[in-house]
């Protein structure tokens, strides 16, 4: 059991992370923040972004639930897709800096969407 919560602390520290380092990124964008645009910036989401796939994994074999077998996992892995999608949107595809904010603003809801999804461990999160 020491090992899964050693793991489970991984993700959800990775999780936070993530979302915090996106925000900070959007923020930087949307100001048009010479930080944006340095190489760290670019390289360290992809190294967090790998750590909390990893513990995703190892916990759904930990505890034996699977996408598209327990539905607040599959929901969760829907809703990361249309994270990824919109951020790719906001920081690298919108000419308009309307639509990056309305992508950015987008990614924003999908992840809470997510952290709500795993906290409550249902699709409809905090209403479920």
């Amino acid at each position: 059991m020491e090992t899964f919560l050693v793991v489970k602390w991984i993700h959800v520290t990775a999780a936070f992370v993530s979302v915090g380092g996106f925000v900070l990124r959007g923020v930087w964008m949307l100001e048009n923040s010479p930080l944006f645009s340095r190489r760290w910036v670019r390289i360290a989401p992809h190294v967090v972004d790998t750590v909390l796939l990893a513990s995703a994994i190892a916990l759904a074999a930990m505890l034996h639930q699977y996408p598209f077998f327990h539905h607040w996992l599959t929901a969760k892995l829907l809703a990361l897709l249309a994270y990824i999608g919109l951020g790719m949107i906001a920081f690298r595809f919108a000419e308009s800096r309307r639509l990056r904010l309305l992508a950015f603003s987008g990614a924003i809801v999908a992840a809470a969407y997510i952290l709500s999804v795993a906290y409550f461990k249902s699709p409809l999160g905090p209403i479920g």
